[in-house]
């Protein structure tokens, strides 16, 4: 017998739930790719997504995940032989670098570990030693999903001006975009990366790279057709916006969710909620880990993500916690992505990105508590209190003065 018998809940950090407007929207026949509707759809589309990055700047679309962004910018800004510097704060970074590697780049990683930031002091001296100005490009992940710690992108773009440096910045915002406040032109980011499946609330299967005139100035002549930024931001004709046929389906959803965040939410908005969220997630946390050994990932409150949290407990607990929470109660929760030397088994994440609301948070500590209860972890007591303290805190309404009795 299982309990598993409802609408079961993923929170994992992506994909993240797609709400049923998207689906809806997404649930219709294929249109005309020549013609009509499709083609000034993705006009507004292109708009807004800029709108959500806060860029005035250009917006390709491609057919495919974050590893194709992370492609597309090393294809368009980094030739064989470039050196590139990588800031490693989890798993993510390191992705981005191999994808480099393959290309023929130079890269050189700092890495800073599982459980922090980027050291801005450090990453600063490493480019005022670069005299010779042959670091091309620095890449970093705003959240990194894996140790869900939350870099500094403001100050990373000082140190690189600290020091002199000539360096293009280029930040992955694909588990951060419409959860976390990121503002590209303002905060000096050359290039960033997204895709639909985490906070734009769209199924997997669309990525995006947003790029600025420092970018635009720096390009490497094209080596594929595929990747090639140029027919994707200035078209002659509609299919070069995705080297062939558009993903049309995504299109609506893409549709969909953009109204929902731009135009209905607000962008500021969501990223009010995403830290409240985050904010009761870390308050029950605490209140766990005062009787056991269930800790938050990142010990520092600033360097938190505010879209997925990543949770230490005893070695082979989680596994065993993440399975008797999908078997028994319909949740699932995102399984350990480590650093090497780190037990994946004895870490779980909890997504907390795009179509989210406090029922559905609030649920999902109670059942992850009860698992705990279950498979015998130990942890402190009143960890539902605090989070819906911290719900209410941070969204009080005042009460109307009581009447007089005469």
């Amino acid at each position: 017998m299982t309990l598993a018998r409802g609408r079961g809940l993923r929170m994992i950090p992506g994909p993240s739930v797609v709400p049923e407007r998207v689906l809806n929207a997404m649930h219709r026949a294929a249109p005309n790719i020549y013609e009509g509707e499709l083609i000034e759809m993705v006009e507004t589309v292109r708009a807004d997504l800029c709108r959500v990055a806060r860029t005035a700047g250009a917006v390709a679309i491609y057919i495919g995940n974050g590893h194709a962004a992370w492609e597309a910018v090393v294809a368009n800004l980094l030739a064989p032989g470039d050196l590139a510097l990588v800031l490693a704060t989890g798993r993510f970074a390191l992705g981005w670098a191999e994808t480099a590697r393959k290309a023929g780049v130079e890269t050189e990683v700092l890495d800073f570990g599982f459980r922090a930031g980027v050291d801005i002091g450090r990453l600063e001296a490493r480019l005022r030693e670069d005299r010779a100005g042959r670091i091309r490009a620095v890449l970093v992940v705003q959240t990194d999903t894996a140790s869900s710690v939350r870099n500094d992108v403001p100050a990373i773009r000082a140190a690189i001006d600290a020091a002199g440096h000539p360096a293009l910045l280029a930040v992955d915002c694909i588990a951060s975009l419409g959860c976390e406040p990121f503002e590209m032109d303002a905060w000096g980011v050359d290039v960033m990366v997204a895709a639909s499946q985490k906070g734009l609330m769209t199924p997997p299967g669309v990525a995006f790279t947003f790029h600025g005139p420092k970018a635009e100035a720096a390009r490497v002549p094209a080596r594929s057709a595929t990747w090639d930024w140029e027919p994707r931001i200035r078209p002659q004709q509609f299919y070069q916006l995705f080297a062939g046929t558009a993903p049309t389906h995504h299109i609506f959803g893409l549709r969909a969710a953009l109204t929902m965040l731009l135009d209905e939410e607000g962008l500021e908005a969501a990223w009010e909620r995403h830290a409240v969220l985050a904010g009761a997630l870390w308050a029950a946390v605490e209140a766990w880990g005062r009787g056991g050994a269930v800790e938050l990932n990142i010990a520092e409150r600033q360097a938190r993500s505010h879209a997925v949290t990543t949770i230490r407990t005893e070695p082979g607990a989680a596994a065993a916690l993440r399975r008797w929470c999908e078997a028994e109660a319909g949740l699932t929760l995102g399984i350990g992505l480590v650093a090497p030397g780190t037990d994946e088994r004895a870490i779980f994440r909890i997504g907390h990105m795009g179509h989210v609301d406090p029922p559905m948070l609030l649920g999902t500590l109670a059942t992850v508590e009860a698992g705990m209860k279950a498979v015998g972890i130990a942890h402190g007591e009143g960890a539902l209190s605090a989070a819906a303290a911290a719900i209410a805190k941070a969204r009080p309404v005042a009460r109307e003065p009581a009447a007089a009795v005469g």
